[in-house]
């Protein structure tokens, strides 16, 4: 059965009167989003690390922890977690422990990041951008499979026999990398034999259908059992699509403004925006809307999970909420409806 789930980066929402709201305020918000979350039935939520003044989620697993401790049955993981700039062996231990206190429900989404600001925040060069994340990921690939660690590399001391507490219970961790859309990400999954979430935030999704076959050609070559594949994409639910359409327009036109300065982009347009939700991965719209979509590019991709990243840029949380509401009570057992 498809499992439908929600991610955010805890952007900075703005208060009634259009101001930004504090970060401690919106982390507190995210808690509260997520616990309405799992009230309504959503199989997951993630949270993605970063370290901008636009984003409130820069420990992940600390505001995992409190939901974890709030709620009862949604899955909690990270979307994504910068394993690049991370210790892995702290990563491990960190969602070992969230995965004992949650009775099982802990998940690993580890990625590079679609920002650098970690790297010199953290100590790191640009320069050992592939190495980093290629032995880091490689250390918490035998840490989640592997009782004792035995590794040897560039980027640390070797390790020989060692165990890293809290082991984990005879269920395991489940373990996702995140992929923007490189072949040599996808095969780098399948030779960890780990799980591949594919993030599609522009564009027609099945576009991406040439990287999913690539995975299950690589699964035959290699020798390695088939897993689950996700996919995550930006979206808002309202009560109609004009309303959600024009609610999220204006938030959207922010964060893609602020991040187009950044890398030279031009100003994103109304236009190329209405063509994104018509023809491309933003998922905006009625419950209907949104259902008959997600359940068109799960059914074009194969693949098992969904998730949406709900919030976009400083849209309020009380439109938030709503939004996951009607996801939860509507879009989900509609997706469910329309693939049995």
């Amino acid at each position: 059965m498809i499992e439908l789930g929600l991610d955010t980066f805890g952007d900075v929402t703005n208060d009634a009167q259009g101001r930004p709201l504090p970060m401690d305020q919106v982390l507190r918000n995210v808690v509260e989003e997520a616990v309405l979350a799992d009230q309504a039935g959503i199989d997951f939520i993630g949270l993605g690390e970063h370290h901008r003044p636009d984003f409130a989620v820069s420990a992940p697993e600390i505001v995992l922890a409190t939901i974890a401790g709030r709620t009862s049955r949604i899955r909690l993981g990270t979307a994504v977690t910068v394993l690049s700039t991370n210790d892995p062996i702290r990563v491990f231990q960190q969602f070992s422990t969230l995965n004992a206190l949650s009775n099982g429900r802990a998940e690993i989404i580890v990625g590079r990041g679609s920002f650098t600001e970690s790297y010199p925040l953290f100590g790191h060069s640009l320069e050992d951008y592939d190495v980093l994340f290629e032995e880091k990921l490689d250390i918490l690939a035998k840490l989640v499979r592997e009782p004792t660690l035995t590794w040897s590399g560039q980027i640390r001391p070797p390790l020989t026999n060692q165990i890293v507490y809290p082991p984990l219970d005879a269920k395991g961790l489940t373990t996702w990398v995140g992929v923007g859309g490189s072949p040599e990400s996808v095969v780098r999954v399948v030779r960890q034999d780990l799980q591949l979430m594919l993030a599609i935030i522009g564009g027609d999704p099945r576009r991406f259908a040439p990287y999913i076959d690539l995975y299950h050609r690589a699964c035959t070559q290699l020798d390695r059992p088939i897993r689950p594949i996700g996919i995550h994409s930006p979206g808002f639910v309202a009560a109609t699509d004009e309303e959600a359409i024009e609610a999220q327009w204006p938030h959207y036109q922010t964060m893609f403004g602020r991040i187009g300065r950044e890398r030279g982009w031009p100003p994103t347009t109304k236009e190329a925006y209405l063509n994104e939700v018509k023809h491309g991965s933003l998922y905006v719209g009625s419950p209907e809307t949104v259902a008959r979509k997600i359940a068109a590019t799960v059914r074009d991709l194969k693949v098992q999970r969904f998730d949406m990243k709900y919030s976009t840029g400083p849209m309020p949380h009380s439109q938030l909420l709503t939004c996951l509401e009607l996801y939860g009570q509507k879009v989900i057992p509609m997706v469910r409806e329309l693939l049995a």
